[in-house]
Order: C-alpha cells, then structure tokens, then sequence
C-alpha cells in the first residue's frame, strides 16, 4: 500500500471502521502521515501561537478515531483482538509490547478477523 493510497484509506473510508485488518504499510503510512502534519502544525505554532494551537486542536479531535480504529485493525491482522490496545495503559512494557506488535507480520491467511488485507 501506498502513502497516499493509505492516508486515503485511514481517513475516508475506514474513518471509524473497527472490524477487519490493517496492513503494516497501512498503519505504518498513517503513522508517517500524522507525525508530518505535527512537525508543520509545530512549525505554524512558531509563526502564530494562536492559529498554531487551534490547528493542533482541530487535528487532533479529528484524527483520534481513526488513529485508534487503524491501531484496532493492525492489531487485528495480527490475530489479536482490539482490547489488547489498553494494554497501553501500562506503564513503559505496555508501549514497547504494542511496538513489537504493530511491526509483526500479520498472519499470511484468513484469520478470525477477516482475509488478509495485502491479498485482498
């Protein structure tokens, strides 16, 4: 999967889709996606503090459901369920636990979730 081609997929039309699979390019591109977008609205909060704070506020609100709805997926192509993502909860094992998961191959067939999605 492509940057744009996931960025596309993340936010329209899987905004707030939490069955089925991601990819790693998938949750990956995402990723990369939102942390460019940060480092621009950090460097717009040098210019103006003001527009700066309400560009963060905005994308924030905006990409949290599909950011935890990507992270649900990824962990679905793993075989694993959405509820192991509170396993976040826990302090510095949590994080690292999660980390190594979402750079983990999802499983090569269908799972309990779904087919797999680089197939598809």
């Amino acid at each position: 999967m492509e940057f744009t081609q996931a960025v596309r997929t993340v936010l329209l039309s899987k905004y707030a889709m939490f069955d089925g699979r991601a990819a790693r390019s998938e949750y990956w591109w995402f990723v990369l996606f939102t942390f460019l977008v940060y480092i621009v609205i950090i460097i717009i909060a040098q210019i103006s503090e003001t527009l700066g704070g309400i560009l963060y506020v905005v994308f924030a609100l905006g990409v949290v459901i599909p950011t935890i709805a990507v992270q649900v997926r990824r962990l679905h192509d793993t075989d694993r369920s959405g509820w192991w993502l509170l396993i976040a909860l826990v302090p510095l094992v949590g994080g690292i636990l999660l980390l190594v998961w979402y750079c983990t191959p999802g499983t090569p067939d269908e799972n309990r979730f779904g087919s797999n999605p680089l197939k598809a």
